[in-house]
């Protein structure tokens, strides 16, 4: 396979020396969904703005379908579709409206994006509401519409920067549906997440960003399995005994290095413990707390998520990125490493 898009050594500070991008790099095969997974604040729209010509970068180069983006951004623009964070549509217009109005920004002719525009509306389930101003829509729909607007021009690569942020479950799958059929065609797509779930089931490799830097790239497969081959969740019964249990496990270079185990985090009063062999492990490790009086509430052997594979990389769940609380590994973990309509001040996501 040849690259959709390659970028090398990226680098970009914003005012207030906010270092947003720091040497980032990494490829995209033609005809694949590719993860750019981080919280807010990792970089993740400040690349798509780069390569979608919308800023320029202070130092690397990037291409798509082998042009430079700085050099050639006219031309990358006919090639590529973006749909950013917030649905880029007027809500005082209809679905239809919205389309052609689009179809005009594009240059496309009349006839081009009268047909194109009944396809996408029924391919996006929106024929019903088609003549509906967006103020009546609903999230979903509106996320829908600006795929589809999105799409209006056939791109060779689509940028979809988080697009599924705010959606329900239903409206989500929906989504992620499309977004498979659009790759079975022979599209490209750069997706930015903060689902884990969602670049799980999408993408066919990732890379992993936090504070403008790679921390890890490979298939979810491969991210799973350099964390361990299964995670033991230990469950306390209180917050005071969960922490007393990280130190105990934490402290015991020994007994984690014979199990095959990492260093243990700390969720709440859970105790995540990535392990290589997951049924010798868990009866050590049983053994250990009866030694000095710590009984489990709960006991759990689990395959490795990307989620633990972030955890374990930033010292924080993903989830932490939405408002809510960050975790943080316990002692002797992994600390960390260092079109969008989105404004300035929130450009570093």
């Amino acid at each position: 396979m040849t690259d959709a898009i390659e970028v090398v050594d990226l680098e970009k500070t914003f005012k207030g020396a906010v270092r947003a991008l720091d040497g980032v790099s990494f490829t995209v095969e033609e005809g694949t969904v590719f993860g750019l997974l981080g919280p807010n604040g990792a970089g993740k729209t400040t690349v798509v703005r780069i390569l979608t010509t919308i800023l320029r970068a202070d130092a690397g180069t990037a291409r798509v379908l082998g042009h430079d983006v700085e050099a050639e951004p006219e031309l990358v623009r006919t090639l590529i579709g973006l749909a950013g964070q917030y649905a880029a549509v007027d809500e005082n217009l209809t679905g239809r409206e919205n389309l052609t109005m689009v179809g005009r920004l594009n240059h496309l002719p009349k006839t081009v994006v009268a047909s194109r525009g009944v396809e996408l509306l029924e391919q996006f389930q929106l024929t019903d509401a088609a003549d509906r101003p967006l103020k009546t829509y609903s999230g979903g729909m509106r996320r829908r519409l600006d795929l589809a607007a999105a799409l209006l021009a056939r791109p060779s690569v689509l940028f979809l920067d988080e697009p599924t942020t705010g959606l329900d479950p239903q409206s989500r799958n929906d989504l992620w549906a499309v977004i498979e059929g659009l790759v079975d065609g022979g599209t490209t797509v750069l997706l930015t997440t903060q689902y884990l779930e969602e670049a799980d089931r999408l993408a066919s490799r990732l890379v992993v960003v936090d504070q403008g830097r790679v921390i890890a790239e490979g298939t979810p497969a491969q991210l799973k399995a350099d964390l361990g081959s299964t995670v033991l969740d230990i469950t306390l019964a209180d917050p005071g005994t969960a922490a007393r249990t990280a130190e105990e496990l934490s402290g015991d270079g020994v007994l984690l290095a014979s199990i095959g185990a990492k260093a243990p985090t700390l969720v709440g009063t859970i105790l995540e413990l990535p392990v290589d062999n997951g049924p010798a492990a868990a009866i050590e490790i049983l053994r250990r707390l009866d030694q000095v009086g710590i009984t489990p509430s709960g006991f759990t052997l689990r395959e490795p998520s990307l989620d633990d594979v972030f955890l374990s990389l930033t010292g924080h769940k993903a989830e932490a990125a939405n408002g809510q609380s960050a975790e943080l590994p316990v002692p002797g973990g992994r600390g960390r490493r260092r079109g969008g309509s989105t404004t300035e001040s929130r450009e570093a996501r």
